[in-house]
């Protein structure tokens, strides 16, 4: 199947090679950059096999499964000097992208609260959804994230829900994988608090809006519709059509545009827009609302962070799956204490360095 689809890919495509194997176009010595496009549990291995191949990376989230393995393939590229893009996709979305650039230049004034809600036109099958991660990193994460990209800051705690109401086979599996309807609430400094429901059925398509409330308005996008006709009848007024079922066709231009800046951040050699470390903050924050739901309680995000344990950059663990910590040893409570610099920062840390050597020698 997966030679199918290449060769028919190559076809539309006038690409003259095609593979089934990832490695094949990892080490490519012609491969310039890598699209990671296949399922979650090979992320962070293709990772570090590009970084290892010196090839600059376009992952889609996650990174990794697991906390500790996102660190490490970070790190990897990090160390390598490769660029990290991770594919959080809603952040390219244009209705979403309004909403951010109206924050910034302070439309509604100050930030008060912050809804989103994400409900898919019908559910997975069972088979995906066992060992997807859960509701929360399978597909809240999108709204998690989403939230700290409105609200320009990073997130302190949350409390997370969740219940089954639709496909009752999965209320056997384990976590937050017997959930398909959650909701979260998220405190941000300044009192700013975000509010997150999600639903795996939504009788009438894609249903995914955001709203933001400010000192001086409001600001709240709209489903997206195939067209904008409408019906006028006596009983009945509204769009002719339902909104797109289909997440290729709902986030089409937000895929295109997240593929342009990537291509734009090589060329220019410019910083990607969504990181590594955004990525790794989004995963904490759907493990820290996985941790909310199991034990009913606000969980802080730094709880999460402190699991983390690193004998060195890319070699890290789970504290409760590592049997011998160094003495001393003390866990880190801000994410970024993991990471190295990514090769954009340590750019900017250079010219910054010569900059101040060239000012000294005056």
């Amino acid at each position: 199947f997966v030679m199918k689809s290449a060769l028919a890919a190559a076809a539309d495509y006038g690409v003259p090679r095609f593979t089934g194997d990832a490695m094949d176009v990892i080490t490519d010595p012609e491969v310039d950059a890598v699209w990671i496009c296949s399922p979650s549990q090979y992320h962070a291995e293709q990772i570090k096999a590009c970084a290892a191949n010196g090839k600059h990376v376009f992952c889609e989230k996650p990174i990794a499964t697991d906390l500790a393995e996102t660190v490490e393939a970070i790190n990897c590229c990090n160390e390598a000097g490769v660029k990290l893009m991770i594919g959080l996709q809603r952040r390219f979305d244009p209705n979403f992208k309004r909403v951010k650039n109206a924050l910034g230049a302070h439309e509604v004034g100050d930030t008060i609260m912050i809804k989103l809600c994400s409900r898919d036109p019908a559910p997975p099958p069972f088979e995906y959804v066992k060992g997807g991660g859960g509701i929360f990193a399978d597909m809240a994460v999108h709204d998690l994230d989403m939230s700290r990209f409105l609200a320009g800051a990073d997130p302190i705690e949350i409390l997370a829900l969740g219940s089954c109401h639709i496909d009752k086979s999965i209320k056997s599996l384990d976590g937050s994988e017997k959930f398909d309807t959650a909701s979260c609430m998220v405190k941000y400094p300044g009192g700013v608090q975000a509010m997150i429901d999600v639903c795996r059925q939504s009788s009438y398509g894609y249903d995914q809006r955001a709203e933001v409330l400010g000192t001086k308005g409001m600001i709240q996008t709209d489903n997206v519709y195939p067209n904008t006709a409408k019906i006028f009848k006596n009983d009945f007024t509204g769009n002719a059509d339902m909104p797109y079922d289909f997440f290729l066709s709902r986030y089409n231009e937000a895929y295109v545009e997240e593929t342009i800046q990537f291509c734009e951040s090589l060329v220019n050699d410019s910083p990607v827009p969504c990181t590594g470390e955004d990525g790794l903050i989004a995963l904490i924050m759907a493990q820290a609302a996985d941790k909310s739901a199991e034990e009913q309680r606000w969980v802080k995000f730094n709880e999460v962070v402190t699991e983390v344990y690193c004998a060195d950059p890319t070699n890290c663990d789970l504290m409760a799956q590592s049997d011998v910590l160094p003495e001393g040893f003390r866990p880190v409570t801000n994410p970024r204490e993991l990471l190295l610099p990514d090769v954009d920062q340590q750019k900017k840390n250079k010219n910054g360095l010569v900059n101040a050597i060239k000012n000294f020698m005056k």
